[in-house]
């Protein structure tokens, strides 16, 4: 089957950063089903894994975590999915990705794919969904009826904060979202960020000027060693900040002790790659999700599309994620 990956770990102007080759299909065992991958998306993580390691791999590392396809094989323990199922997922960080024809997924974090979503806008989904979600409701625990809380993201414009606001104003919640260009800014209103404010700006003053003031929770997306310090501010003494961002310097936690604030991390793939007890409410929640698309109350992010999955697009969509702005989600269809 074709596949996209790498040997080495290379800036992506590297024509090895990312290759083309032919690989063995794998076969269903399990609990995984095998899916035909029909579009991918590319996201962050993709770049960071690309550049994370300074060694060579002997067989071929596959990226990708974001997919939508047909399940063409299952397992013997499968009890959710059978041939022909249309599906979307993130996958697993610890395993082989989906920059490839077919790929083997665990059930319990995939998905039935949204049916009034093509493949490519589905693929666009996945990953910022089930990270929003997770952060939203199992980190920082907003409820279903918010009317009276207020919700910061930080980076509103970006795959996660794209999904993040809409799924904040499920819960009535008052959403403010950071945004600095004039495009960044409507992409946010348009999909119903309350107010915009700019991250380049001190946080709490903005957020006084609009008679808002300190905020119940704070979702930080981009970064958390630039953005702490006005966090701190702008949480509400017993709010919850919650990150989804690497720090590269010592964080002072005491600037929260005084507030009783909480600061807890957000990592998608914790469920999977430890294989908790939970792992099966990734499932759930994209099941959840899909039921939202369906209906209308959530929209896909997808902005840009480009076809077929190879090295050289691959590369491209690597490039323009790196520059850091991007607005909504990029993907890849087609083999």
């Amino acid at each position: 089957m074709k596949a996209v990956g790498l040997y080495e770990y290379l800036p992506i102007e590297h024509e090895q950063s990312l290759i083309d080759q032919e690989v063995e299909k794998p076969r269903a065992t399990g609990r995984d089903v095998l899916v035909k991958v029909e579009a991918v998306s590319v996201n962050p993580v993709d770049t960071k894994v690309r550049t994370s390691m300074n060694q060579k791999e002997e067989e071929l590392k596959i990226l990708g975590y974001d997919a939508s396809g047909i399940v063409v094989e299952v397992g013997e323990a499968c009890t959710l999915f059978q041939p022909g199922d249309h599906v979307y997922y993130a996958g697993d960080i610890t395993r082989q990705g989906s920059n490839s024809e077919f790929q083997l997924v665990d059930e319990r974090i995939i998905a039935r794919k949204p049916a009034n979503l093509s493949f490519a806008e589905a693929a666009a989904m996945p990953l910022t969904t089930i990270t929003a979600y997770e952060a939203l409701f199992d980190r920082m625990h907003i409820k279903r009826n918010e009317e009276d809380r207020t919700i910061l993201i930080i980076g509103g414009a970006g795959g996660v904060g794209s999904i993040a606001i809409q799924l904040a104003k499920l819960t009535n919640a008052t959403v403010v979202a950071t945004a600095s260009r004039p495009e960044t800014r409507q992409w946010c209103l348009s999909l119903g960020a309350d107010y915009i404010i700019d991250h380049h700006q001190p946080l709490l003053a903005q957020l006084q000027e609009k008679k808002i003031g300190e905020v119940d929770a704070i979702l930080c997306l981009n970064d958390t060693d630039g953005h702490f310090q006005g966090m701190a501010e702008a949480i509400k003494p017993q709010g919850t900040i919650c990150t989804i961002v690497e720090n590269q310097n010592s964080l002072d936690i005491q600037l929260l002790k005084n507030k009783s604030a909480a600061f807890v991390w957000e990592f998608m793939f914790t469920r999977p790659m430890y294989k908790t007890e939970d792992m099966i409410k990734q499932h759930e929640l994209l099941t959840e999700a899909s039921e939202l698309f369906e209906q209308g109350k959530l929209k896909h992010t997808l902005t840009k599309v480009l076809s077929p999955v190879n090295a050289a697009n691959l590369r491209h969509a690597h490039q323009e994620l790196e520059k850091g702005q991007m607005i909504g989600k990029f993907v890849l269809e087609g083999f």
